[in-house]
Parts: structure tokens; C-alpha cells; sequence
């Protein structure tokens, strides 16, 4: 009975240590309640040894921040920890993951302001006894809690999330950088106003910060989403804009074959009356090339290619190419929204490799580029081969990568360089490099 009167004893008066006990272990279902909103808002999903990865190494930082720095400087760190984890461990974008924490700190937040004042109304207590004790601390801490994990139950059963791109022009980027900035400062001030503050002021006034903090973020994020829903608008529309175009030429195309088409077949029946195998192999080549062409025009079709900036990228570089009498070749066998890389990377390198294969191709007598974009299941890796016609047949294919490097006047040699880059950043990402008497390839190769 003793030891039950110590221990009630030592949980119902101030007791500072055993309450930062209490909030250490709060610290890794907080960090556990944090990743699952970031998770279920971006709709993503995370193998088990990552979310343990990111509970741990979070929920330690963050009481070693507390035991070393004072509020609000020990916050700020936990927030920058966080962000930075949820980049390299569920390898997201800066902007998607500080959003998303950020999110998921104001839910937390909004909470916690909303349950504080009337819990300290009805416990009878001050804010130095709920920050002291550890009884008022714990169940304090449980029903904030609580009430976060039914409010994940809910998006995850209704499946709320925000559709983030990162397809955004620099100004959209600066806007929302200065919103994680500002929301950070809020959280921080609201999380120090709410807790050292929270029995010096009435009711009333908490209730309204709360009400203006719910509403101001509501705001923020229903912006923040209409403008990401804009940009995915516009970028929808260029590829409407593209894919009209392409359905011009095509239409073109079919037109100029249907008027010719009696001609075709009078000229075909001349080769085969007069038995000139030969004359009708030449002339069946010449047509082969015409339908190729459509055939390509056919493959460019944002069905086909399912993201609107790789169509882009894609029509772009092809019109490109057809301007400078480059025949383009295509075969597309890839989903790209299975791509297991980021859509910005995979972009980048895309639209350097063709920008390399056009001024290659286009010195030459033949000029030919061949672009392949597969997956292949059984290897578990997806591959994308761009392959040119090229002149220079002494290139050294590891040269062409250093900075600085560059067979042409006025290029800046950075091209390929920032290409290997990104492939050494990623460790499920290969690039093969290689040439024959006809053509130079680069092949990449994206493991999953």
C-alpha cells in the first residue's frame, strides 16, 4: 500500500522529471501520429522499416532538442528534422514535405488549443502545475492524442488528400515557401501563447484564437490548392493545346494518303506487272518512312503518354527534330505514373539526352533518332534508350560527362554533367552509355 501511495504521490504533485518521462514517450506517438497524416495527406505509401526509421530517429531528436535547447528554439529544430527526414526517407519534394509537416503540426496544434483552456477550466489547474505534474500532463496528452489519431481514422477512411505538383513556375514556389515560413512562426507562437499563457487568459479569448488559427489555415490550404489545381489546369490545357496539334498533322497525314492513295496502288501494280523487285523495294522503303511518321504522330497522344509534362517535353522535341528533317522513331511501353523517380529528375535527363541526340543527328547524312520507353516486370526496372545517328566516331563516352566538357561552340558542357548527377544522387537509377558504327544509345535504367 505503501508503494501505491509513493507512486500516486509521485504522479499527482510537481514532479518535473518524471513528467518530461511522461512527455518523452508522448514524443514517439506524436512522431508516429505526424507521419501518418503526412502519409495519408499525400496518399503515399512507406515500408514498415522506413516508418520505424522516421518514429525512432524523429522522436530522439526531438528529446535530445528538448533536454538541450529551450522553446521555441528546440521546435524550429524538430520541425527542420522532420522535413528533412520525410525528404530522404519517403523521398519527397522540400515543398511536399514541408507542407505536409506543416500540416500535420497545425492539426496537432489546433487541437491542442482547442482542449487546453477548457481542460485546465476543469481540472482547476494553472499551466505551471499541467506542465509540472505529471498526472495532468499525461491525460492532457492522451486525449490530444486521441483526438488526432480519430481525425486520421477519418482522412484515411474518406481518403483526403492533396494533390501537390511540383510542375510550379517560381513565383507559385515563393508563395508557398513563404507559407511554410509564416506557418511555422504561427505554430511556434501559438504552441507558447497556448501553453505558458493558456490560465491568464479567458475563454473567450482562446476559443477565438483558435476559431481565426482554424480559419486562416483553412484559407491557406484551400488557396494553396486551387492554385496547385491551376497550375495542373494550364499544363492540362498545353497538352490539349499539343495533342491538338499533333491530331492536325496527323489528320494532314491521313488526308495526303487518302488522295494519293490511287496513286499509290497504280504505282505499286506498275512495279509488280513489270516484276522490278527492286524499283518496288525502294518505293515501298520511301512509303514505309511516310507511315512511320504517322505512325509516331499516332504514339504522341497524352493516352499514351500519361503526364502532361513528359507529352510536352515529348511533342516539343519531336517538332523539333521533324523541323531539322530528323526522323524520329518511338515506341512507347511505359506508365509513367509508376515512375519510380521524381517526374523533375526524370524530365531533366529526358530533355537533355534528345537535346544531345537532335545536334547529333542533324550533322549527319542520315539522320535518325529512336526513343524506347518500357517496363520490364520480370527485371523489376523500367528503361528508357535514346539512340542517334552520330559523326564524331572517336567520342569517349566518359569524357563527354565531366563539367565543362562540350564538342560544340558556345555549349556550356554542363549538359551531361548534371545528367550523372542526378543518377549518382539516386541509387536505383543506371546509366549506360555506348556506341557502334551507326548509332550512340544512352540507356537508362530505373529499378523498383
Amino acid at each position: 500500500m505503501e508503494i501505491l501511495n509513493e507512486i500516486w504521490k509521485s504522479i499527482t504533485e510537481s514532479n518535473e522529471i518524471l513528467t518530461n518521462v511522461f512527455v518523452s514517450l508522448g514524443i514517439f506517438f506524436e512522431s508516429y501520429l505526424i507521419m501518418s497524416l503526412f502519409i495519408y495527406i499525400l496518399g503515399i505509401k512507406i515500408d514498415l522499416k522506413h516508418k520505424v526509421a522516421y518514429i525512432l530517429i524523429t522522436s530522439i531528436a526531438s528529446i535530445l532538442s528538448m533536454l538541450l535547447f529551450s522553446s521555441p528554439i528546440n521546435i524550429l529544430i524538430n520541425y527542420l528534422i522532420m522535413i528533412f527526414l520525410s525528404v530522404l526517407l519517403f523521398k519527397t519534394s522540400f515543398i511536399k514535405s514541408s507542407l505536409c509537416i506543416i500540416l500535420s503540426g497545425i492539426i496537432l496544434n489546433i487541437i491542442g488549443a482547442l482542449i487546453l483552456n477548457p481542460y485546465i477550466t476543469l481540472m482547476n489547474i494553472n499551466s505551471e502545475q499541467l506542465q509540472s505534474t505529471p498526472i495532468y500532463r499525461l491525460i492532457y496528452m492522451l486525449i490530444l492524442y486521441f483526438i488526432a489519431f480519430i481525425i486520421i481514422l477519418i482522412i484515411k477512411h474518406q481518403k483526403l488528400k492533396i494533390n501537390f505538383t511540383e510542375d510550379l513556375d517560381n513565383k507559385s514556389k515563393y508563395i508557398i515557401v513563404s507559407n511554410i515560413i509564416f506557418g511555422i512562426i504561427t505554430i511556434i507562437i501559438q504552441s507558447l501563447l497556448a501553453f505558458y499563457y493558456v490560465d491568464r487568459l479567458p475563454l473567450l479569448f482562446t476559443f477565438l484564437s483558435f476559431i481565426s488559427l482554424l480559419l486562416y489555415f483553412g484559407l491557406s490550404i484551400y488557396s494553396l490548392n486551387s492554385m496547385i489545381n491551376l497550375v495542373q489546369t494550364s499544363k492540362k490545357l498545353q497538352s490539349v493545346e499539343e495533342y491538338n496539334n499533333t491530331l492536325r498533322i496527323l489528320h494532314d497525314n491521313v488526308r495526303g494518303f487518302k488522295h494519293d492513295f490511287d496513286n499509290i496502288v497504280t504505282t505499286i501494280g506498275g512495279y509488280v506487272q513489270t516484276n522490278d523487285m527492286e524499283g518496288l523495294k525502294s518505293y515501298y522503303s520511301q512509303l514505309e518512312d511516310d507511315c512511320e511518321r504517322v505512325n509516331n504522330l499516332y504514339i504522341l497522344n497524352p493516352d499514351v503518354v500519361n503526364n502532361n509534362g513528359i507529352y510536352n517535353l515529348l511533342t516539343t522535341k519531336y517538332y523539333e527534330a521533324d523541323s531539322k528533317n530528323i526522323k524520329v522513331n518511338i515506341s512507347f511501353l511505359l506508365d509513367l505514373s509508376k515512375l519510380n523517380m521524381k517526374i523533375y529528375e526524370f524530365a531533366r535527363i529526358l530533355g537533355i539526352l534528345i537535346d544531345n541526340a537532335i545536334d547529333a543527328s542533324s550533322e549527319c547524312d542520315d539522320k535518325i533518332i529512336n526513343l524506347t520507353f518500357r517496363d520490364e516486370p520480370q527485371n523489376h526496372r523500367q528503361i528508357v534508350i535514346v539512340e542517334n545517328t552520330y559523326q564524331d566516331k572517336d567520342v569517349d563516352t566518359e569524357k563527354i560527362f565531366e563539367k565543362g566538357f562540350s564538342g560544340k561552340k558556345n555549349h556550356t558542357g554542363l549538359g551531361l554533367w548534371e545528367v550523372r548527377k542526378i543518377v549518382k544522387k539516386n541509387s536505383n537509377i543506371n546509366l549506360f552509355t555506348t556506341k557502334s558504327d551507326k548509332y550512340f544509345t544512352q540507356q537508362i535504367e530505373i529499378y523498383y
